[in-house]
C-alpha cells in the first residue's frame, strides 16, 4: 500500500503494485501474438524480469537509490549491447551525425537510465503516467505500421502496452475507492523502459543499415520526434533538476515543483490536470510532425522551448490568479 506523505496527492493508503498486473499482461500476450521480439531482442525480456523484481522490491520495501540505479543500468546495457539497440546517428542534432560504436553504447544507456527515472517522476496524479504511455504507445504504434510489414512486432508490442495501460487506467481513474490502484515504480519502470526502447528503436528505422531485402527510409528529424513524442518526461525532469539546482538543492532531492504540481495549485482535478498536460503535448507532437522536413536544430529548438513553456504556463495562470486577489 502506497502510504500518503507530505509529497502524496492522495489521503489514504492505496494499493500500488499495479504495475505487476502491466507486467503480467506483457509477459503473457507479447510471447504469444509477438514471439519474434524476443528473436530480434534476445535480452528485452531479461530486463524486463529484472526490472519487475527491483520494481516490487521497491514498492513493498522502499530500496536505496543506488541498487535501483544499478539494476537500471544493468537492464540498459543488456538491451543496448546483447540487443544492439543504441542511438547510433543524431542526424545533425548538433552538427552531429553518425556516433562512433563506444560514444554511441554510453550515450543510449544514459538516455535508457534518465527516460526509467523520467517516467517515474511524472507519476505523480492519477492518469497521467498510464494516460503519456497510452498516448505514446499508440503514436510509435501508428509510425511502426506506416513504415513497413518488417515492423510489425513493435507495432504488436505496442498495442500490448496499451491494451495492459487501458486496464490499469480502468482501476487507476476508478471512482470507488476500494478499486483504486497505482502502477507504483514497477509499472513507472516497466513503461518508461519500454518506451525509450521503442523510441530508440524508432529513431533506428531511419539508419541505413544496408540488410537485404528491407525497406529504408530517411526522415533527418527522426531524433526530434523521438523527443517531442517523449516531450512531457523529458521536460519535467529537466526542469526540476534546474531548479534544484538554482535553488542550491541535490538534484534527487524531492519537492513539488513537477508540472502536475503546479496545476493541483490552480485546485484542478487529478483527471483534468491529467488531460490538459496530455493534450497540450499532443499540441507539440502534432507541431513535430508538420514541421518534420524543417532544420533539425530549429525543430528541437521549437519542442523544447514549447515544452518548458508548457511547464510554466501553470505557474503563470497562478500568479496572475495571485495578484488578481490581492488587488481586490
Amino acid at each position: 500500500m502506497d502510504e500518503p506523505g507530505i509529497r502524496s496527492s492522495h489521503l489514504r493508503k492505496i494499493a500500488n503494485l499495479g504495475g505487476v498486473a502491466i507486467f503480467y499482461s506483457i509477459g503473457i500476450c507479447a510471447p504469444i501474438f509477438a514471439y519474434e521480439l524476443f528473436d530480434l531482442y534476445k535480452f528485452l525480456f531479461a530486463s524486463l524480469v529484472i526490472l519487475l523484481y527491483i520494481g516490487v522490491m521497491d514498492d513493498i520495501v522502499v530500496m536505496r537509490a543506488y541498487k535501483k540505479l544499478v539494476a537500471q543500468v544493468v537492464v540498459s546495457c543488456l538491451v543496448v549491447i546483447g540487443s544492439d539497440i543504441r542511438i547510433r546517428n543524431l542526424f545533425g542534432i548538433f552538427g552531429v551525425y553518425e556516433i562512433n560504436y563506444f560514444a554511441s553504447v554510453v550515450f543510449s544507456i544514459i538516455t535508457f537510465i534518465i527516460l526509467i527515472n523520467a517516467f517515474n517522476l511524472i507519476d505523480g496524479i492519477d492518469g497521467l503516467a498510464g494516460g503519456y504511455s497510452l498516448v505514446c504507445s499508440a503514436l510509435f504504434g501508428i509510425s511502426y505500421y506506416r513504415l513497413g510489414s518488417y515492423n510489425y512486432p513493435l507495432v504488436i508490442l505496442s498495442v500490448i502496452i496499451i491494451g495492459s495501460v487501458l486496464a490499469f487506467l480502468y482501476y487507476n481513474l476508478s471512482n470507488y475507492k476500494s478499486n483504486k490502484i497505482f502502477m507504483g515504480d514497477t509499472g513507472s519502470m516497466l513503461l518508461g523502459f519500454l518506451l525509450a526502447f521503442t523510441s530508440i528503436s524508432f529513431i533506428d528505422i531511419f539508419i541505413d543499415k544496408n540488410i537485404p531485402n528491407i525497406p529504408r527510409y530517411h526522415l533527418k528529424s527522426a531524433p526530434v520526434v523521438a523527443v517531442a513524442i517523449l516531450i512531457l518526461p523529458i521536460v519535467d525532469t529537466l526542469n526540476v533538476i534546474i531548479i534544484r539546482l538554482i535553488n542550491k538543492k541535490s538534484p534527487f532531492d524531492a519537492d513539488k515543483n513537477h508540472i502536475h504540481h503546479r496545476l493541483l495549485k490552480l485546485n484542478l482535478t487529478h483527471r483534468r490536470s491529467s488531460a490538459y498536460i496530455i493534450f497540450y503535448y499532443l499540441f507539440i507532437v502534432g507541431l513535430a510532425y508538420l514541421l518534420r522536413h524543417t532544420n533539425v536544430n530549429f525543430l528541437l529548438f521549437i519542442i523544447l522551448f514549447l515544452g518548458f513553456l508548457g511547464a510554466y504556463i501553470p505557474h503563470f495562470i497562478y500568479a496572475l490568479r495571485h495578484i488578481k486577489n490581492a488587488k481586490n
